[in-house]
Parts: structure tokens; C-alpha cells; sequence
């Protein structure tokens, strides 16, 4: 989204932690108390975002009640399915997510062909929208009355269950896949295929022995990464899921629709075991993907491929994908000016009215202005724990950077109930009240607190891995030099590493922005009657049917977050940040 800041993919957000030998010319925390306070406190600040909710959530899976449901897992036909419906869902979904990923990025990257700047923000629209704005479209072009499917070829296709949810899962997640591999393609040094086509190999004969195995760690990753994503979706399986029930959807029925916490927390926990597993993967082989296929500094320049015989087919199928893509937004945006999309397209307003006038009315505000307050507060957490691993620790560097990605790593499910079970009631150290409640409807600032906290939790790990990626390049000897000369550590991080990172500080509030405005699956478990959340309404609005309201939800939300986008850009600009060093 910002490509003249520092480029964040999805492998870097899940990187493994610097060298330990790079820790040898590092200042030693116990040298300087500031540095000690802000570790102290950057501590405090995690466990209190992440650790504890998480702790708390294997507390009630592993209470009497909790260790009930997770005996029947085995013995329950109906849970063994849940379980495997899950993990058939996030091997379908990583592998077409991965596959179309490496297609489109392959394109963009290797194909000459007019107009890369529009395909490449095709690409990347689904990542500013809701996550459920590709699922209520789909229902409308492709469902039993659907535009396409019934109206224009006669079919009667039933989107609900895996071919829908995988239709769905994978237009929403595969950016993750093309943003990881373009920067992976742009990145493999052109020496290899060079000296491969030198000897006389064909062009599908040097993609085919160089070219692919060099990116298949990067394939790899991307899979891992989306298998994740998929699993750990709430909203999608929640619209159009069926009777395909996954695990993410049967801790939410359990705690909103049994009033079952414990039961919520122990199928959660069996959702946190894979995710976490399959992270720590993704981790170690993005680790060794960055040593074998990635110089980081190309010595050349590839050929485009140019010959027509390959070309006009791989571009027929992009244009094919990115034309779903098209059809399904415009979908979104068409069906928000019309009274029923399919059924009755006569042009209105109402559904913006509706939304303009009253609870809609808040729920923007109400969302924006949350989300306005985490970006900077996820985006200077992040800076910070970047700076502590990279800069100032030796010793449990890698235990801080693993602390601060488990936001990311936990299924926002997991980390929703968390919330619900941790700051619903005050939280007391040695009998005594420490923090009041955050979340339900006894809250302070009815609940807003616990949904900026999440907002953090979620979008703070991306500004850590853009900082990491950033203060490598950074000669360490700059940051000495302050201390030497008096400066604590404060003040060289203020005066000193901010400023020469400022591109990632900025490419990090970005992603934290968009991503605390279409976030769903832990909030819906915390907003209250007195905070209205976006996504939450709109799945509202879904739920009753009232899909114009909901594709005019999705369109301004859409709005808001390439407005800001559009102004951190420019802010990025306007500071010089992101100009490319000469």
C-alpha cells in the first residue's frame, strides 16, 4: 500500500528474530535505567495485550467445564468433523490463496504488459475491506437467486459450505500470498536463470529448474501463512459457512449462542495449537528462505518475458481472477446504490440515509476515532520493541520479539474471548483490584478501552517486523555513538533511531490503521451497546438480510481507509521519508 515506504510482506511480518552474533556490539540494558524502564514497561504493557488474555483462555479450556468438551473432541463424531473441517479448510485455502498468489506476483513481476500499477492495486483491494465484503457480494452474484449463477446461466449453484467458504477465503487472503512472493521475485539475484539461459536452456526450462525451486521456500511460507488466516476466520464461516462448521464458528455459537465460556475457550484453544504450530513453521522457514533464495541486493536486472506464446495465456488467466475481483467489489459498491441488488435495481439512497442517520452514524465515528487512537499507539510499540531486540538487548531479544508477534499469531478468535473472560470483571493482584473492567456492558468507557487494546494486540506486530527489518540495516556504531556521548536511552531512540526509521514507523501506522478498521473476529466478542463497532454491524446488517445497508457499510468503510491510506501516503512524501536514498 505504501510503496515508497519500507516494503512490508507477509513473510516479514513472520520472520524469525536478528542473528544472536549481531547482539555482540549491542549496549547492555543494565548500562542504561531508561532503557531498563522502557523494557519494563513495554513488558507489562505485552503480557497485559497478550499474555494474560491468552493465559486466561487456557485457564477456563482447562477448568472442569473446559475439560469436558475437550474429552468429547475424540469421542464426538460431530467435533472430530468440526476439527477436521477446519483443517480441510485451511489446506484448500493456503493451497489456491498460494497458488493464485505466485501467478499474479509472477505476472506482475515477469511479464511486460502496459498498466502493472492498476493490476497491482487490483490486488490489493481486498486487504482495505472488511472481511466479510467478498462473502455478502459472493451471495448476490453466485448464490441460489444469484445474478450470475441463476439469472444469467441458469444455475442453481449452493454457495454455502467449503466451495463457497473456499471461494470466498481465498479472494479475501490471496494478497497475503502476492505481496510475500512480488517482494520475493523482485528480490532472487538474476545470475542463476542468467547463466542457465546461457547454456542454452529454454525460458520454461529456466523457470522450471531455477526460477521455481528458488521461490519454493517463499510458497511455502505463503501456504503456512494462509492456513492461518483461513482457520482462524470467524466472519466468513459465520455468513457462509452452512452446516460447515469450523472451529472458529463453534467457539463463537458456544459463547453467544450456549452462554458456554469454558466451552468457547476449550475448542478456541484447540484452534491456538495448530495456528501456533504452523507460525513457529512459517517462522523457521521464512528464516531459511531469507539465507538461500535472497541476496537482498540484485546484481542485475531479469528479462521480461516477452513472447506471446506464454504471455497471452498467463495474462488471460490474471485478468480472469482479477476480473472476479472487480465484479465482486463493484458488486459491493453498485448494491449500495440500489434498493435490492438482483432483485429490484432501481437507484437510491436509503440504505445511506439509514446508515447516516442514526446507528450507522456512530458506529463510523465510533470506529474511526478508536481506530485513530491504536494506530500511533501500536505503531510506537512496535518501534519500540524493534529497537529493544534489534538495538539494546543481548539476552531474551528473542523472547520480546516472539511476545510482541503472538498478537498476530493467535487466531483473533482466541484473543476475543480472552478479552471476554480476562476484562469483564476487575482484574486483582494478591486480592487487590489492580484495573477495573474493560470489556461488557459494565466497562469503563463502555468497552472502548478493551477495543483499542485489541486494535493494538492486532496491528502492533507489523510496525515491530517493519522496525526489525529497518534498524538491521542500521549501523549500530550510530547508536553507540550517542550513548558515549550522554545521551540515555530515550534520547537516542527519540532523537536518533526514530527519525532514521521513520519510513517503517509510517508503513507500520498504515497497517495498523486499515487493519483495526476491518478487524472482526476478536471484536465481536467485546463491543457493547454503548461502542458500535463497524464490522460488527455490518454482520448486524447481514445477518437480518439487509444486505443494501451492509454493501453501503462496506463502501464508506472502504472510503475511510483509502482516505487515511491516501494522507499517511502523503505524509510520507510530504516528510521525505520515502524517497529513495541517492
Amino acid at each position: 500500500m505504501t510503496s515508497s515506504a519500507t516494503p512490508l510482506t507477509a513473510s516479514s511480518l513472520t520472520q524469525a528474530p536478528p542473528a544472536r552474533a549481531s547482539g555482540r556490539s549491542r549496549t547492555h540494558v543494565k548500562q542504561d535505567p531508561v532503557t531498563t524502564t522502557i523494557l519494563v514497561a513495554v513488558l507489562i504493557v505485552l503480557v497485559m495485550l497478550v499474555l494474560l488474555p491468552l493465559g486466561r483462555v487456557l485457564g477456563e479450556a482447562l477448568s472442569a467445564d473446559g475439560l469436558a468438551v475437550l474429552s468429547k473432541l475424540a469421542s464426538s463424531r460431530t467435533n472430530r468433523s468440526t476439527v477436521l473441517n477446519t483443517l480441510v479448510l485451511g489446506t484448500v485455502v493456503g493451497t489456491i490463496g498460494t497458488l493464485v498468489g505466485f501467478l499474479l506476483a509472477y505476472v506482475q513481476v515477469r511479464v511486460a504488459f502496459r498498466g502493472k500499477r492498476l493490476f497491482h492495486l487490483i490486488c490489493l483491494l481486498p486487504v482495505v475491506s472488511p472481511p466479510f465484503a467478498v462473502a455478502t457480494a459472493s451471495i448476490t452474484l453466485f448464490g441460489r437467486n444469484g445474478i450470475i449463477s441463476t439469472q444469467l446461466l441458469g444455475q442453481e449453484w449452493n454457495i454455502y459450505g467449503l466451495p463457497g467458504l473456499t471461494l470466498v477465503l481465498s479472494l479475501s487472503f490471496f494478497p497475503v500470498a502476492y505481496m510475500n512472493l512480488v517482494g520475493m521475485l523482485r528480490s532472487l539475484d538474476p545470475a542463476m536463470e542468467e547463466a542457465a539461459a546461457s547454456l542454452g536452456a529454454s525460458k520454461f526450462t529456466v523457470f522450471r529448474t531455477v526460477t521455481l525451486p528458488m521461490v519454493v521456500p517463499g510458497l511455502g511460507a505463503s501456504f503456512l501463512l494462509l492456513f492461518t488466516e483461513a482457520i482462524a476466520d470467524l466472519a466468513n464461516p459465520l455468513v457462509l459457512g452452512g452446516d460447515y462448521t469450523v472451529l472458529a464458528s463453534r467457539a463463537y455459537i458456544a459463547i453467544n449462542g450456549e452462554y458456554n465460556i469454558a466451552a468457547g475457550a476449550a475448542y478456541s484453544l484447540v484452534l491456538l495449537v495448530p495456528a501456533l504450530l504452523v507460525f513457529l513453521l512459517q517462522r523457521y522457514w521464512s528464516g531459511r528462505s531469507s539465507t538461500v533464495t535472497v541476496t537482498g541486493k540484485p546484481t542485475g536486472s531479469f528479462e521480461l518475458l516477452r513472447a506471446n506464446v506464454a504471455r497471452i495465456p498467463l495474462l488471460a488467466v490474471s485478468v480472469a481472477v482479477l476480473a472476479l475481483v472487480v465484479t465482486v467489489y463493484a458488486a459491493v459498491v453498485v448494491g449500495a446504490f440500489v434498493e435490492i441488488l438482483g432483485v429490484n435495481n432501481s437507484f437510491t439512497l436509503r440504505h445511506f440515509e439509514y446508515l447516516l442517520s442514526g446507528i450507522g452514524n456512530e458506529s463510523m465515528i465510533d470506529t474511526t476515532i478508536l481506530a485513530l487512537i491504536a494506530t500511533p499507539i501500536a505503531g510506537i510499540l512496535g518501534m519500540l520493541v524493534a529497537w529493544l531486540v534489534v538495538v539494546r538487548m543481548r539476552r531474551g531479544a528473542a523472547v520480546v520479539d516472539f511476545l510482541g508477534m503472538l498478537g498476530l499469531a493467535v487466531p483473533g478468535t482466541v484473543i476475543g474471548i480472552g478479552y471476554l473472560v480476562t476484562f469483564n470483571r476487575p482484574v486483582a493482584l494478591f486480592g487487590v483490584n489492580i484495573i477495573p473492567p474493560l470489556a461488557t456492558g459494565s466497562a469503563i468507557a463502555g468497552g472502548a478501552v478493551a477495543i483499542v487494546m485489541v486494535y493494538v494486540a492486532r496491528s502492533m506486530p507489523a510496525g515491530q517486523r517493519s522496525g526489525i527489518a529497518s534498524l538491521q540495516q542500521i549501523d549500530k556504531a550510530i547508536d553507540e555513538a550517542s550513548t558515549s556521548l550522554g545521551a540515555s536511552g530515550a534520547q537516542t531512540f527519540r532523537r536518533v533511531t526514530l527519525p532514521l526509521i521513520r519510513p517503517a514507523f509510517l508503513t507500520g501506522l498504515v497497517y495498523a490503521f486499515a487493519r483495526s478498521m476491518t478487524t472482526l473476529s476478536p471484536i465481536i466478542f467485546i463491543t457493547t451497546p454503548h461502542t458500535k463497532i463497524m464490522t460488527s454491524q455490518i454482520l448486524a446488517e447481514v445477518d437480518a438480510g439487509r444486505f443494501g445497508n451492509a454493501f453501503a457499510f462496506c463502501t464508506i468503510l472502504i472510503l475511510i481507509v483509502m482516505t487515511v491510506i491516501g494522507g499517511l501516503n502523503l505524509l510520507i512524501r510530504g516528510t521525505g521519508a520515502g524517497r529513495e536514498p541517492r
